[in-house]
């Protein structure tokens, strides 16, 4: 078990760097955290120098801690989320081996390694996997404080975890963090008609420490910026809930499909975990099955209601998920296992047989060569899992059950591994690392550099300096309000500030550039590809 361990952490550690940033959010929260880093202000955030209060700080400040500790780079932005989905899969395997035994816990933890939803979140920096995993630390202190063998004082110090860790989901990303735990406790309390349970929250004591985690930044940063409540409880809580204002809706089926991905390798073994909910009494205590299930189901719901969605959404379900499963394939036997076996290799059969057509028709159609050039990865990527199932149902048939479950989940990790490291095919040209050298043999100290219409979410943290915004705010207009001189609202003021000002440099579209060119503007290319151009207002000299 011990090797298993280290090597599955040497991967999910050793990774995180062998890819350039993507945007949108990989980018924003790396130069966000580098913004704080460099300033030292932690408590004003700030995203192209502009404010900017969509989300808590949380993160943010952790993503800072690793550039003191290891610089600023993809790993050191990536390590925040990766930590997190680690301690995932520990406090859910916890939680499991004390309700279910030591077989349980470690099952659990190979589900959630073995589940893309869970593998991708924990290696893209966004805030997704990091609320998520404070939200199973949530329902792990409740599942561990509510053992029927659990003292008085174990019960008091587990639900001040929970308490804790709820504290800290706010401050990475807002109410959900007390909303959807709060709204898991309501349903099952109904459910469950289990009353009494209220009175085991230790609800007093445990708002406290919620109270004392949150409120300090909540209050500095409301005493700072006078117009950051509402625009922060209601524009991007209520507002964001209960209309489309940011532009990303979806039909109330839209997570279903996220959902039979991001469990992709589990589904035929759903139906066990429905008959051990099932199953469980209904007598008086508490009922740890009924929870998890509810646990998932209302948050799947609740985003499902949402007026705002987006895939990393419903990860928070998954240890909930896991758990269940884990609980279902502890009575499955070697005849049931070995079925599952045989569908997944079939599975993975159907794109290792389309693999070599698709190469050969990609590469005679007009695609993007990134596309030809990531059939390699995706291609190695299926013949691992392939291979680790084969070895899989081999064990099995040697009656070795739990090696064989083991190297089935190690499968599929090494196989969303391989495919996420070549996901760098894609990330190259979209992170702009390409233009950053011969912008930098450009760039002195004080010239600006304007996004035209444009919010670059990478190349900022790439060149280590902000752009100033023109015209298009994006998703910085709170920011451009609060602070207009910090931007150039319309193109008549950046064609006054290009033609009279001093020496600049200007990132925009080939649609954008196209236009401004056509007004005979100066503007002498240094940098491009296919989603930037970047210009400076002067003649280069010979080299």
């Amino acid at each position: 078990m011990l090797w298993v361990i280290a090597a599955a952490a040497c991967a999910w550690f050793g990774v995180l760097g062998l890819r350039h940033l993507m945007p949108t959010d990989e980018g924003r929260y790396a130069e966000i955290a580098r913004e704080m880093f460099a300033s030292g202000d932690w408590v004003t955030i700030r995203y192209n120098d502009l404010k900017y209060f969509e989300k808590p700080p949380l993160h943010l400040w952790m993503t800072a801690l690793a550039y003191h500790a290891f610089g600023v780079n993809e790993w050191s932005a990536r390590l925040w989320v990766a930590l997190s989905g680690a301690a995932g899969m520990l406090v859910s395997a916890l939680a499991a081996r004390r309700w279910w035994g030591p077989r349980v816990g470690w099952l659990t933890a190979l589900v959630l390694l073995a589940s893309p939803s869970w593998n991708f979140a924990a290696h893209f920096n966004t805030l997704d996997m990091s609320v998520s995993a404070l939200l199973a630390g949530v329902l792990a202190g409740v599942l561990l404080a509510q053992h029927p063998q659990a003292t008085s004082r174990q019960r008091r110090h587990w639900m001040w975890f929970a308490w804790g860790a709820m504290g800290l989901a706010v401050l990475t990303k807002g109410l959900m963090g007390l909303v959807l735990p709060g709204l898991v406790l309501v349903v099952y309390t109904l459910l469950a008609r289990d009353w009494a349970l209220w009175r085991r929250l230790h609800l007093v004591s445990g708002a406290l420490i919620m109270l004392a985690i949150v409120l300090p930044w909540f209050t500095l940063v409301s005493l700072r910026n006078p117009d950051f409540a509402h625009f922060f409880f209601i524009h991007e809580h209520w507002e964001r809930y209960t209309s489309n204002v940011h532009h990303r809706s979806g039909p109330v089926w839209y997570f279903v499909p996220q959902l039979l991905v991001g469990f992709l390798p589990w589904l035929g073994l759903v139906p066990g975990a429905v008959r051990v909910v099932r199953q469980e009494s209904a007598g008086a205590g508490f009922r740890p099955k009924l929870l998890l299930a509810v646990w998932a189901i209302a948050i799947f719901a609740f985003f499902s209601a949402s007026g705002s969605k987006l895939p990393g959404y419903i990860v928070p379900i998954f240890p909930a998920l896991a758990v269940l499963l884990a609980v279902a394939l502890d009575a499955l036997d070697a005849a049931a296992w070995k079925r599952h076996l045989l569908v997944a290799l079939g599975v993975v059969a159907l794109p290792l047989l389309a693999w070599l057509p698709a190469r050969g028709w990609l590469a005679a159609g007009d695609f993007n060569p990134a596309l030809t050039d990531y059939l390699p990865w995706l291609g190695a990527a299926f013949l691992s899992v392939a291979g680790g199932v084969w070895v899989a149902c081999r064990l099995n048939a040697r009656g070795r059950l739990d090696a064989s479950l083991t190297a089935y989940a190690l499968a599929l990790f090494a196989g969303m591994t391989i495919a996420t490291v070549g996901h760098e095919t894609f990330g190259r040209d979209i992170s702009g690392i390409e233009l950053v050298a011969p912008m930098q043999s450009v760039l002195t100290p004080d010239m600006p550099i304007y996004g035209v219409r444009l919010l670059d979410h990478t190349l900022p943290f790439y060149l280590r300096r902000t752009l100033t915004m023109v015209e298009r705010p994006d998703e910085l207009e709170f920011g451009t309000q609060q602070e207009p001189d910090k931007w150039l609202p319309t193109m008549a003021a950046f064609k006054q500030a290009w033609t009279s000002g001093p020496h600049a440099m200007a990132v925009m579209s080939p649609e954008t550039h196209a236009a401004l060119r056509s007004e005979q503007l100066p503007l002498f290319v240094i940098a491009q590809n296919a989603r930037r151009v970047v210009v400076v207002n002067f003649p280069r000299a010979a080299p």
